[in-house]
């Protein structure tokens, strides 16, 4: 008789702008007889739901972050108060605060799992919903795992707790597995998957082979990311300020929006446009589905990303696998994606000056712009593939 597999899949205000990646791994795992069970802290901002998808994804999935004073005083008598005691003392009021939110959650996380015999839940973050798996494991719920997508400090406190009790981990770059195995080795489950992001390959592919730009047509350059200043759209806004200095004809356009759902960062964003006087050459798409993110990967001349720091880059990746000609930052985990030279272009990051150069470029060497074309897919399709993520997890929880 075939073992039924069920898991528990885990993501914070899901889903997001950002989230594709997700979905696409949620599928995978479908594919390979793996019945998915979605959860989520909490529904995302509004403004911030544009896939096409989204719907869908919303009326599956169990969303544990509503107040509930009932569920958190039937979880007191099982709570394990001296190890929350001990981290409280260690990090202070915030961790105190990330508990309290948290009790309830676990609570109806352990009811939801036994109700529907999941015995395992994968939770796609190290923040406040690894702390709610974390205390749901030590009342007796279900076994969890962690994925790490970024820098340890930007989730919060309580990590020695969350980490301690997971039975697995998947961390996307070596870089930040030497960070933790530096910070916290002692904390650290024992196995450790390195499983960057991936992508459809399949959906991200050519629409056919790659077109130059042309003497009687604008430069198409494509970015896309949430509207935040660790982007660095408004250092590629400057550069396109100085592209046009020189002479040339350049058309951006950037898909993302802010965490605040168009109020935030984009405010400063559209003020900067303005001031370098781009209003009839740079447009902020704000969040779109994935398949206007494929058309526009697909029509440009070149993708260009200038964060300050990015983990990996699954924007990078389907530009990449899309076979768009690609310029990327040498900051963060982006060099163990991109081998400058020979799948896409390495810049400095916060220079406009060295990203405009790249741009330049690139636009006068079509040559060059076909090889990164086929060089970079093929980098993509080898190692970045979104049914590696799902294979990982079967081994992890199966294996």
């Amino acid at each position: 008789m075939t073992e039924t597999r069920k898991i528990g899949y885990l993501v914070p205000q899901f889903p997001g702008q950002t989230h594709i990646f997700f979905w696409r791994e949620i599928l995978e795992l479908e594919k390979r007889g793996v019945i998915v069970d979605l959860m989520s802290t909490r529904l995302p901002p509004a403004g911030l739901v544009a896939h096409d998808w989204s719907e869908q994804a919303m009326a599956r999935t169990t969303y544990l972050g509503k107040a509930d004073v009932l569920a958190g005083l039937s979880a007191l008598p099982r709570l394990p108060y001296r190890e929350l005691l001990t981290e409280a003392r260690a990090e202070g009021k915030a961790m105190l605060k990330d508990v309290a939110v948290s009790i309830p959650a676990a609570q109806r996380l352990i009811r939801h799992c036994r109700a529907r015999g999941i015995a395992h839940v994968h939770v796609h973050s190290c923040g406040r919903a690894a702390l709610i798996a974390a205390i749901a494991r030590r009342m007796g719920g279900p076994r969890y795992s962690l994925s790490l997508h970024g820098p340890l400090s930007d989730y919060g406190p309580g990590q020695r707790f969350k980490w301690r009790n997971a039975d697995f981990a998947s961390i996307i770059t070596e870089k930040l597995k030497a960070e933790m195995l530096a910070h916290m080795p002692e904390d650290l489950p024992a196995r450790l998957f390195i499983q960057p992001m991936g992508v459809d390959t399949d959906v991200l592919a050519p629409s056919g082979a790659y077109r130059p730009v042309t003497e009687d047509e604008p430069l198409r350059l494509f970015s896309c990311g949430r509207l935040n200043i660790v982007k660095g759209h408004q250092d590629l806004m400057a550069a396109v300020r100085l592209l046009r200095d020189q002479g040339r004809d350049v058309q951006l356009h950037i898909a993302g929006q802010d965490d605040d759902g168009g109020s935030g960062y984009r405010k400063v964003l559209e003020a900067r446009i303005a001031e370098l006087g781009l209003a009839d050459h740079v447009r902020l798409l704000g969040a779109v589905d994935a398949g206007r993110v494929r058309d526009e990967i697909r029509a440009a001349h070149l993708f260009v990303l200038a964060s300050w720091h990015e983990p990996l880059g699954v924007a990078l990746m389907e530009a990449m696998s899309c076979g768009t000609p690609t310029i990327g930052t040498d900051a963060g985990g982006v060099p163990e994606l991109i081998r400058d030279g020979v799948d896409a272009v390495l810049v400095p990051p916060k220079s406009p000056e060295a990203l405009a150069g790249a741009i330049a470029a690139l636009a006068d060497d079509p040559d060059r712009c076909a090889q990164l074309s086929v060089a970079g897919r093929a980098r993509i399709v080898e190692g970045f593939h979104s049914g590696r993520g799902a294979e990982m997890l079967i081994e992890g929880v199966w294996g």
